[in-house]
């Protein structure tokens, strides 16, 4: 058969080779070197080893012709190698409860390509709203050498707080506030979301409120100022179905029946997430409660589906995306030798709609 070599039409930005295919192995081509990957693009070697470690620091042309040359060549970094001469791992440890909704997905995203731009990639662990676990994936991400840490939340064990507060990485914590951050904070009061739901419902003069929330801390956080706002107005009996982590419709389903065994006369339920909320809004429709003359519901989130339901819902909005892309430039400025504010409020507000 003949052989057919593609035409130079085929391959428009990429070079001729100048050097021998390469046998491949597994990690990548056998005996592949870094200067074999600059003499192919026309740089120096100290360029190839920029696109992979600052390439925010190479022109964007030189930059395209590296990476296509890497793809043609099939050439693998060793980070390790990299690693143990220059004490930089480009490695940034994410650990969050989940990403089944994008509650925090949003936040995951923009820290990712943020950091990603930079020339670092993010090695994502989820903890599922447990302190062992979180402390057991620290252990694992921290034998990676990371050269920072992004923690969702600020309740940690006190073993925890003492390790991170030893082993000298920038560390920058997530969704939460506090007055003794461990390093950095990027995130908004729970227990300040609980207060103005509280009086969102008291402008509305319910006099019956109820809670079905999650059991975390950040959770119970809200609980707390939810509770508190109300009893200053002199409610004191709140019907409330506290659940273990993660939230679901089915079980805002099921909740909404307990809550009405509790208070009979139930005219509002402030729902620990936006999922919570829909079983809640779907009980209530099964049940005749007319939703808002009769009851009133309040979510958490502004989950993608807040506007389709029916009525639409209201919720309490948080800007994912700021905190992901505030945290990552934090650490950025640590790690370039820069200071930044310890502390960022982002905030948070409601969003008002059908259901109250």
């Amino acid at each position: 058969m003949p052989n057919h070599k593609p035409s130079a039409a085929a391959t428009p930005d990429l070079l001729e080779p100048t050097v021998a295919p390469a046998k491949r192995q597994r990690g990548g081509p056998k005996g592949l070197r870094i200067t074999d990957v600059a003499a192919l693009a026309g740089v120096a070697p100290i360029t190839v080893s920029r696109v992979f470690n600052s390439p925010e620091t190479v022109a964007p042309e030189t930059l395209k012709r590296v990476r296509q040359v890497v793809q043609q060549l099939g050439y693998v970094p060793n980070r390790l190698a990299g690693g143990l001469s220059s004490s930089r791992s480009r490695l940034i440890a994410a650990i969050v409860p989940t990403i089944a909704h994008s509650l925090f997905s949003e936040t995951i995203q923009v820290f990712s390509e943020t950091m990603t731009r930079a020339g670092y990639q993010v090695l994502l662990a989820l903890s599922g709203y447990s302190d062992s676990s979180e402390e057991a994936l620290l252990d694992a991400v921290l034998s990676r050498r990371p050269e920072g840490v992004l923690l969702t939340g600020v309740a940690h064990t006190e073993s925890l707080r003492e390790r991170l507060h030893n082993v000298g990485l920038p560390i920058v914590e997530t969704w939460d506030m506090t007055e003794t951050p461990i390093d950095m904070l990027v995130g908004f009061s729970h227990y300040q979301i609980g207060v103005a739901v509280a009086e969102h419902f008291l402008q509305r003069n319910v006099r019956a409120p109820g809670l079905v929330s999650a059991n975390d801390e950040r959770a119970l956080a809200r609980r707390a100022g939810f509770r508190e706002r109300l009893a200053q107005a002199d409610i004191h009996e709140i019907a409330e179905v506290l659940v273990s982590p993660p939230s679901s419709v089915a079980v805002g389903k099921a909740a909404l029946p307990t809550l009405l065994e509790q208070a009979p006369h139930l005219d509002a339920v402030f729902c620990g997430s936006d999922l919570l909320a829909i079983g809640v809004l779907g009980a209530a429709r099964r049940l005749g409660l007319e939703v808002p003359s009769r009851l009133s519901i309040c979510g958490f989130g502004d989950l993608e589906f807040a506007t389709e339901t029916t009525p639409q819902l209201t919720t309490v909005r948080v800007d994912g995306t700021r905190i992901g892309l505030t945290a990552a430039r934090c650490l950025l400025d640590r790690l370039a030798g820069n200071d930044r504010i310890k502390v960022t409020d982002v905030g948070f507000h409601i969003v008002e709609r059908e259901t109250t």
